[in-house]
C-alpha cells in the first residue's frame, strides 16, 4: 500500500509532494501530461509565496522571472486605471515553472508517473483504491490536485457538476512592446484579457471568454475579431504582436463555483479545492499555499503508520477556508464588475475616482507574506 499519492502535478501536487518527501512520507504523484507543457493560466504569482519558495529551495532564480509592480485595468471602450501593487508578484510560464518543480521532485525521490490519469477513486477499510486505465492500488492518503476539472469531479458526486459552466479559458505567449513591471487587465463583451511579462522577453496573453459566444462565432479567431478585439487596447496586442504559439491553450467549462476542500476522504488542493477568478491574479499562489497548509496538516495527523484521519481532515478544512474562502467570495463578487460595457465603465469610474476599492479588492483576494 502507498502512503500517500497525488493526484495531478500542477503546482499544487508538485510542491505538497516535494514537501511531504521532505518530511519522510513514501509519495507517488501521477500526472496525465508529460513534462514540460503549457497550462492555461495567467502566469503572474503573487509575492505573497516568494519568502516560502526562496526558503525551500523551490524558486527558479535561472529563469529570470519577471518582477510585477504596477497593474493597469482598461473599460471595453478604452478608459484606463492604473495603480502601484501593494506586494507586487513575478511572472514566469507554467512550462518553466512546473518542470523546475518536476525535476526537483525527481532528484527528491518521489515516484512520479507521468501520462497517467486517475480515473476512478473508492474509500474503504481506512484506505483508498485508486485506478488508472492500466493499474488498481491502494494508497493510505490522496491529495487531489488535478485543477480546474477532473473525471473524478463526476466521479465523488461534486455539487459544482450538475450546473454546466459558462466559461473558457484561453492562453498565448507572445513577443510585444510592453512594461515589463506591469500586468494589465483589459475588458471584452463577455469576458476580460491579461497580459503581464515572462521570462525571456515574453509575454502570457490569457482571457476568460464565453462558452456560448464561441458557439455562437464559431471559432476562436471569430469571437476574437468579433469581441476581443472591441478593446483597442487588445486590437493593438492582437494586431501587432508575435504570436509564438501555432494554436492557442483552451479549456473549456470550469466553475468558480463554491467547492469543499475534503471529498470522500480526499483531500482537495489548488483548483481543486476552490478557484479564485483571474482577475484577481492571486490562483497560483494560493495553490503553492494550499500545498503548504495540506503537508503542515498531514505531519500533525499522520505518524509513525498512524493515521487520526477526521482530525486531518477537520484541520484542513478549517485552516484552508480560514486562509482562502473570503478570497473566493470577493472574487465571485468582483466578477460582476467585468466583461460589459456599462459596468467596466464604473468600475474604471469608481477606481479613479477612489483608489480604495482597487486595494480593498486587491487586500481581500490576496495573503500576507508567509
Amino acid at each position: 500500500m502507498k502512503e500517500i499519492t497525488i493526484i495531478g502535478g500542477g503546482l499544487a501536487g508538485l510542491v505538497s509532494s516535494i514537501l511531504l518527501q521532505r518530511k519522510g512520507y513514501d509519495v507517488s504523484l501521477y500526472e496525465k501530461k508529460e513534462y514540460p507543457f503549457h497550462r492555461v493560466c495567467g502566469e503572474y504569482i503573487s509575492d505573497e509565496v516568494k519568502p516560502f519558495l526562496k526558503r525551500n529551495g523551490l524558486f527558479p532564480d535561472t529563469s529570470e522571472p519577471s518582477e510585477i509592480k504596477r497593474f493597469e485595468f482598461t473599460s471595453i471602450k478604452g478608459r484606463s486605471f492604473e495603480l502601484p501593487l501593494d506586494l507586487g508578484g513575478f511572472g514566469i510560464s507554467r512550462y518553466v515553472l512546473d518542470d523546475f518543480l518536476y525535476q526537483t521532485a525527481l532528484k527528491e525521490g518521489i515516484n512520479v508517473v507521468t501520462k497517467a490519469t486517475i480515473i476512478d477513486t473508492s474509500f474503504e477499510a481506512d484506505r483508498f483504491v485508486l485506478s488508472t486505465a492500466t493499474e488498481q492500488f491502494e494508497t493510505k492518503v490522496a491529495i487531489a490536485a488535478y485543477g480546474k476539472k477532473s473525471v473524478l469531479d463526476n466521479k465523488l458526486q461534486r455539487g459544482f457538476t450538475r450546473k454546466r459552466a459558462p466559461f473558457i479559458g484561453v492562453k498565448y505567449h507572445i513577443k510585444t512592446d510592453f512594461p515589463k513591471d506591469k500586468i494589465a487587465l483589459h475588458n471584452f463583451p463577455n469576458g476580460y484579457c491579461g497580459i503581464s511579462a515572462i521570462e525571456d522577453d515574453k509575454y502570457n496573453l490569457c482571457y476568460l471568454g464565453s462558452r456560448d459566444r464561441l458557439r455562437k462565432y464559431g471559432s476562436i479567431t471569430a469571437m476574437e475579431e468579433a469581441e476581443v478585439k472591441r478593446n483597442p487596447y487588445l486590437k493593438g496586442i492582437f494586431e501587432n504582436a508575435d504570436f509564438l504559439f501555432d494554436k492557442p491553450e483552451v479549456i473549456n467549462e470550469f466553475s468558480f463555483a463554491p467547492k469543499s476542500a475534503v471529498e470522500e476522504h480526499v483531500l482537495m488542493t489548488g483548483d481543486s479545492a476552490g478557484l479564485i477568478t483571474p482577475l484577481c491574479g492571486n490562483g497560483m499562489a494560493m495553490a503553492i499555499h494550499s500545498a503548504k497548509i495540506v503537508a503542515d496538516c498531514i505531519e500533525r495527523h499522520y505518524t509513525k503508520d498512524k493515521l487520526n484521519r477526521e482530525a486531518l481532515e477537520k484541520e484542513y478544512t478549517k485552516t484552508w477556508n480560514d486562509t482562502f474562502k473570503k478570497r473566493l467570495r470577493v472574487g465571485r463578487r468582483t466578477q460582476a464588475l467585468f466583461g460589459s460595457s456599462i459596468t467596466s465603465e464604473i468600475a474604471v469610474s469608481l477606481m479613479k475616482n477612489s483608489s480604495f476599492l482597487a486595494y480593498q479588492i486587491m487586500k481581500n483576494t490576496h495573503g500576507q507574506p508567509f
